[in-house]
């Protein structure tokens, strides 16, 4: 897959397919059902499967204090577009030029003009261009007149809702990340380095690299079980968000047992997929008690971890 962050000068094999404009915060199965309509339309058409986002989401340029917080970042994204069988994906940097373009004008400029869209899907709460005045109505609207199919894709309900990253922004808070990774196509993952803490864990017989740093939606306080990916190999996990009660800190922390790990980790890039909580933070009356409920949640993290997905 191409990962491009400029339309300019833009080669022949990215144009003249399908494309589909939107967030993909977290991809998703209802991002999922838009990209497998997307690549029947790219087939039709004969060229590539597209998939225009921003970088970042408008919402930090047009009103930053209440953005929501991303579930991706770029190259996540671009990843598990990829598995879906997205061939070009535009991370296009949002700025202010771009969201004051109005519908018809990132309808010729961009769609037609950089791209030169064949096919369009989206979903039917698409909206666009400036003040989002731009309605699947308009699209459907422009795309009759310059003969550009358009698909309108519905959404995807689980459990007798829509699936939807805002969703799935509210079960990952909550702490329920089973629930997001049933919404999500992958299992959710946060990214951040390693640096240095109390070293408390290792003392206890459970050493713990503490994650600083990361850049998407923390899960809610809690004990999760996981998988560390320490350079692309893959280790289960027990991993505390939160306070650290028991030693009499409030600060929020974000600890993570490799389980049979071995080595130094300080200064590495460490991202942690979710597969569960297994149980909130609590304050225990000793050392020796801390030390017994870390051996359940070390058995019950390498249990819950087996044959999770990438």
């Amino acid at each position: 897959m191409k990962l491009l962050r400029s339309l300019e000068g833009l080669s022949a094999d990215v144009r003249g397919g399908a494309v589909t404009v939107g967030n993909f915060d977290g991809v998703h199965h209802g991002h999922a059902e838009i990209v497998r309509q997307l690549r029947d339309q790219a087939r039709r058409v004969g060229g590539p499967a597209v998939v225009f986002t921003f970088d970042p989401h408008p919402a930090w340029i047009l009103r930053p204090q209440s953005a929501p917080t991303p579930l991706t970042w770029t190259d996540r994204k671009a990843a598990l577009l990829e598995e879906l069988g997205v061939d070009v994906l535009v991370a296009y940097p949002t700025d202010e030029a771009l969201l004051n373009l109005t519908a018809r004008e990132f309808f010729d400029r961009i769609l037609v003009g950089a791209l030169g869209a064949k096919a369009l899907v989206e979903g039917t709460n698409f909206c666009f261009g400036h003040d989002r005045v731009g309605t699947i109505d308009v699209l459907r609207g422009f795309a009759a007149e310059t003969g550009i199919s358009l698909d309108a894709v519905e959404p995807i309900r689980f459990a007798g809702d829509v699936v939807s990253s805002s969703r799935i922004r509210q079960a990952i808070a909550a702490g329920d990340i089973a629930e997001a990774g049933r919404l999500l196509t992958r299992p959710y993952r946060i990214r951040g380095l390693v640096r240095h803490g109390a070293a408390r864990g290792a003392k206890l017989g459970f050493p713990t690299a503490n994650v600083d740093g990361v850049d998407t939606l923390l899960p809610g306080p809690g004990v999760y079980a996981g998988r560390a990916w320490v350079k692309g190999k893959p280790w289960p996990a027990a991993v505390n968000i939160g306070p650290n009660p028991t030693f009499g800190e409030q600060a929020l922390k974000i600890e993570a047992h490799l389980i049979d790990f071995a080595g130094n980790l300080y200064g590495e890039l460490l991202e942690l997929d979710f597969a569960t909580q297994l149980r909130p933070v609590q304050k225990f009356a000793g050392l020796e008690e801390l030390k017994t409920q870390l051996a359940r949640d070390v058995a019950a993290a390498r249990e819950a971890v087996k044959g999770m997905e990438g």
